[in-house]
């Protein structure tokens, strides 16, 4: 809501710059006489003298410049510090206030502007009293016209814009819905004279340059990303923007029938502002607009790649442990006939269920992901139970691990503990500690390094499964996860820390 407000403040103040600049501008670029003839008819039908500042440009620049202040004050100040906030008392006093010294500046403005009726009335007290009624009409529009506008608003932000502000097509809606109201108010500010004449005028501009717009935007400019002639693009806008020109003299024709020199004047300066202005402008725009939509394709091409990638890197993993797990249980077979290998069969049956289902899962619970570790470390003791040399050790607190993780993200630095740390002949060791804060999972693994493994480990590049996940951490945890890895002659080293408070 601040930003809106800041958006108001700016086009508020626009718009105020534009009157103040085009009344100004009509002050500056006329002769002060034919100014006098024109706003000054009526008192001279009144036989009052007329001043064509006194009685018409500064009491039209204070009306515009109080409205303006009132605006400001009221939306940006008032509304937002005081009656939003509940401070009801306040608020209506600064109100009451805004209101009051707006009503005096008109009023004094309007006795300005309207002093030939001085000469109407009988007596000076009924002029005033005219000047106040008429003020005071002027303020309760100006408060209305606030009231219904504060209130549509507070209407679509509370109903519609929740509904509108996820779809494609409203940010573009709401572009066109822009170019329209400034299209018209240029319009209205660049047309000469007053009066229903000024609007039917300003009325014919907006339609024709609108309708230039919408020409280029949705008819040439398609045309021209596919041929992408520049010659091509003027000769398609000059003949149909003529189209449309042709059009125009009939209606203007019913606006001042009487001067068709003016007309055809006005007409052919239409039709060169739509080639300078507004071709370029819908240019700009279209450019701009593609732009966004080659970003935004780019970037779901970049979503999809990444999750067509993730489905291969997890498809790489499965095969690869399971290949492990058989050669062990084909070890144990051979060498135990009995509960040790039903033992082994029954654990691995709980990991192939665990790929088989929850593997294919976005995110599993991290109970799921340790228990899973445990079955396969068991599995692993049931390899090395033999051997007095190999010293596995695990350490898990579960306190506060009610977390949700990415599947198979930490067995790979197991496996690679056990297949670069076991030795037959060396003297082995093997240590697995996981921890959880409310937001963090801390999970280390240590092995030894044997001296007849370590041409291995560095040819294997800590094997395909630890490559795999740190590609698989860059894409789920991006920015939100820390790994280390140290390596000695004699030990491996790893430190994982994955931040999910943020992350599922």
């Amino acid at each position: 809501m601040n930003q809106l407000r800041k958006t108001e403040l700016g086009i508020a103040t626009g718009i105020f710059l534009l009157l103040v600049f085009a009344l100004l501008f009509n002050s500056v670029t006329n002769n002060v006489f034919d100014l006098q003839h024109e706003y000054g008819y009526k008192f001279a039908r009144y036989h009052q003298v007329f001043d064509y500042y006194k009685h018409y440009l500064l009491p039209t620049l204070a009306q515009f410049t109080i409205v303006y202040l009132a605006f400001v004050s009221v939306n940006n100040w008032i509304i937002p510090r005081f009656l939003e906030r509940e401070r009801w008392e306040t608020g209506t006093l600064l109100l009451f206030t805004i209101c009051a010294i707006t009503f005096l500046t008109i009023m004094i403005a309007t006795s300005w502007y309207d002093g030939y009726l001085l000469g109407v009335y009988h007596t000076v007290r009924g002029a005033h009293i005219h000047f106040a009624k008429s003020a005071f009409i002027i303020t309760i529009f100006y408060a209305t016209l606030y009231a219904l506008y504060y209130g549509v608003k507070q209407l679509y932000f509370q109903q519609l814009h929740p509904r509108f502000v996820g779809k494609p097509w409203f940010q573009q809606v709401l572009s066109e819905l822009i170019v329209i109201l400034v299209i018209l108010l240029v319009g209205t500010l660049g047309t000469p004279g007053g009066g229903i004449a000024k609007f039917g005028m300003a009325f014919i501009f907006g339609v024709y340059y609108g309708a230039a717009y919408f020409l280029a935007q949705y008819y040439i400019l398609p045309r021209f990303r596919i041929h992408q002639k520049k010659t091509k693009l003027v000769t398609d806008a000059a003949f149909f923007y003529l189209i449309v020109f042709a059009l125009l003299p009939l209606l203007f024709g019913v606006i001042r029938p009487h001067h068709p020199e003016i007309i055809i004047l006005i007409c052919l300066f239409m039709y060169g502002g739509a080639l300078v202005v507004i071709l370029p402008l819908s240019y700009w725009i279209f450019r701009l607009r593609q732009s966004n939509s080659d970003t935004i394709s780019g970037l779901r091409k970049a979503l999809d790649q990444s999750e067509t990638g993730l489905d291969f890197l997890r498809w790489q993993i499965n095969p690869h442990f399971l290949f492990n797990a058989l050669n062990t249980l084909y070890g144990t077979a051979l060498e135990e006939k009995a509960p040790a290998t039903s033992e082994g069969i029954q654990k691995l049956g709980d990991m192939m269920r665990f790929m088989l289902h929850d593997n294919l899962q976005e995110h599993i619970s991290l109970s799921k992901e340790i228990a899973y570790l445990q079955n396969y470390i068991a599995l692993q003791r049931l390899r090395t139970q033999g051997s007095s040399d190999v010293v596995i050790e695990v350490n898990i607190d579960d306190t506060h691990c009610e977390h949700e993780i990415a599947p198979m993200l930490l067995i790979p630095f197991v496996e690679n503990a056990f297949k670069h740390g076991i030795s037959s002949r060396n003297r082995s060791r093997i240590t697995m500690s996981l921890s959880c804060t409310p937001e963090k999972i801390y999970f280390d693994v240590y092995n030894t390094v044997h001296a007849n493994r370590a041409s291995e480990v560095e040819n294997d590049s800590m094997g395909i499964g630890l490559q795999n996940v740190r590609q698989r951490l860059a894409l789920l945890y991006p920015r939100k996860h820390d790994l280390n890895i140290r390596e000695t002659a004699t030990e491996y080293f790893v430190h994982l820390t994955i931040e999910v408070s943020k992350a599922v």
